[in-house]
């Protein structure tokens, strides 16, 4: 049986000299405890250098997809195809791979396994003619070249040039900004009503460097930059200008500085191009999700796009508002909801309301599309698109909730209604200018009396009731001393009275607010009393 081995350096294979002592698989290990044992158990019979780490990549790779390399396939005719003798294989997608295009019986079970680790642990006594300095460099630098490979890692896709770009991009809108303001004030001294009729910074840098003077309005032709009616503005305003004449140096030191705006507006443009094309070959679903400008400059405050990968959701919602964070943290107010992904096109069209939970869902979902950037083979920006089309509808449905009527099913829309114009006309109350009271003095009086008559009923209402509720007590402590040994009948007649008691004292109370202090009231339970006691006397 023959042993396909892969190392960093090359492919070897392997004669196994003693078949029978692989059947016994928990104590293989032990015949490789020495390279003088191992000898005697497999013995290599061919060994395939490579010659660089380029080719050591290129057939690992193709290992690792399941597919046989061009050297390969030259080693297995040249070797195992004479041999006559089934190989021994690692992986058993390989040796499927092997079996269908080179007809080979290929072996793949714990034993072999157990083999392969067996002859790793004896490499270097196995495989003659390789130093370990050389195979330790080889496996170092295969290794960082299959990492690259796996995390798709390519020079073109080079984010350095993104970084730079758009750091320029913002110095050259605050360069122009100056310049513009610069020259707006230094030609306003000349011409200043042209500022208020341009209001654009390039066409009034673009007619300032045809015209020039003040005086030439009149016999220039701005038809090409200007529309009639502002082109007739201008030269009507020209005629009656209230600017202070200039020298011509001056004019010309206005006019190379118009020229300076118009050449660095021109580099802008070409470089915004170029900073939306890098864009979409770096990060194509970033750009779909918030746009070529927002998505340069997460990268370029992350560092590159593998940091910026690195990053949950949370810290890109809020990435560029550090310091508003902070500051919230210390003084226990609210955090920032949003940073720089606040100029997406998507939070911005959205209602303030919503503006959080959109930011929000933006940053979750922009981070996929990074990672996806940054580390996924594809490189179409259809998962972007998948996702922006989502978080779409969201914002309908969040901007669509507030117009929704508050019922059952909660899905039947408001009936809007007519838009009617009310014009409320006030006119001025004079009431509020005069300090004197409105009414007389003996008024108040009247009303202060009227007071104390109320609050006297009410007291002495009070004081009827408590009366009344204690002489009830008193019946009743006196009824239950007396009526001991009483039948059920008995109690249930007493109860018939003391319902029809508390019927007459309700009747009492509204004679009692008529007259609160009638000798009635008093006597009529005296009277119920000592009838009571008749009663119980006779039973």
């Amino acid at each position: 049986m023959l042993v396909l081995f892969e190392t960093s350096v090359g492919y070897a294979i392997f004669k196994v000299l003693n078949e029978k002592k692989l059947q016994e698989v928990d104590s293989l290990w032990k015949e490789f405890e020495t390279p003088e044992k191992a000898n005697k158990i497999v013995k290599l019979k061919h060994f395939e250098k490579f010659q660089d780490t380029a080719e050591a990549l290129a057939a690992f790779t193709a290992l690792m997809e399941g597919k046989i390399n061009k050297q390969l396939k030259k080693v297995l005719k040249k070797i195992v195809k004479e041999a006559h003798e089934p190989l021994a294989v690692a992986d058993a997608k390989l040796g499927g791979v092997i079996k269908e295009k080179l007809n080979l019986s290929c072996i793949h079970s714990p034993v072999v396994n157990e083999l392969m680790r067996g002859i790793r642990s004896q490499m270097d006594g196995l495989i003659p003619g390789v130093e370990p300095r050389e195979m330790t460099a080889m496996c170092l630098g295969l290794a960082h070249s299959l990492s690259r490979y796996r995390l798709k890692f390519s020079a073109d896709k080079v984010d350095t040039m993104i970084v730079q770009a758009i750091s320029l991009l913002d110095d050259l809108d605050k360069e122009l900004n100056n310049y513009i303001m610069r020259c707006r004030e230094w030609y306003g001294w000349h011409f200043p009503e042209l500022g208020k009729i341009i209001s654009d910074n390039l066409t009034y840098c673009k007619c300032l460097q045809k015209v020039g003077d003040r005086k030439n309005y009149a016999s220039a032709q701005l038809s090409e930059l200007l529309p009639e009616e502002v082109e007739a503005e201008v030269k009507a305003a020209a005629e009656i200008s209230m600017g202070t004449e200039v020298s011509e140096e001056d004019i010309c030191n206005i006019l190379h500085l118009c020229t300076q705006v118009i050449e660095i507006s021109e580099y802008r443009t070409q470089l915004y191009e170029y900073l939306q094309n890098r864009m979409m070959a770096i990060a194509p679903n970033v750009t779909v999700m918030v746009g070529e400008l927002v998505g340069a400059r997460l990268i370029a405050h992350a560092g590159s796009l593998l940091n910026l990968a690195k990053h949950a959701a949370s810290t890109v919602q809020i990435l560029g508002a550090e310091k508003a964070l902070f500051r919230a943290l210390k003084s226990r107010r609210d955090t920032p909801k949003y940073g720089l992904i606040y100029h997406a096109s998507l939070v911005g069209q959205t209602s303030p309301k919503h503006k959080g939970k959109i930011s929000r869902m933006l940053a979750a979902k922009t981070v996929l599309a990074i990672r996806y950037d940054a580390f996924g083979e594809d490189s179409s920006s259809a998962m972007g698109v998948e996702n922006r089309a989502k978080l779409e509808a969201r914002l309908r449905t969040l901007e669509d909730r507030g117009i929704r009527k508050i019922s059952g099913t909660g899905k039947a829309l408001a009936k809007a209604e007519k838009y009617e114009h009310k014009s409320e006309v006030k006119t001025y109350d004079p009431s509020g200018d005069s300090t004197l009271p409105t009414y007389s003095k003996k008024r108040k009086i009247e009303e202060v009396d009227k007071e104390d008559e109320v609050t006297e009923k009410k007291a002495k209402k009070a004081k009827v009731k408590i009366k009344v509720e204690e002489e009830v007590v008193e019946d009743a402590e006196d009824t239950e001393e007396e009526v001991v040994q009483v039948v059920e009948e008995q109690e249930t007649s007493v109860k018939k009275k003391k319902k029809k008691d508390k019927k007459k004292h309700v009747k009492e109370e509204p004679l009692s607010e008529e007259e609160p202090c009638t000798s009635t009231a008093v006597a009529s339970p005296e009277k119920k009393k000592k009838k009571k006691k008749k009663k119980v006397n006779e039973d």
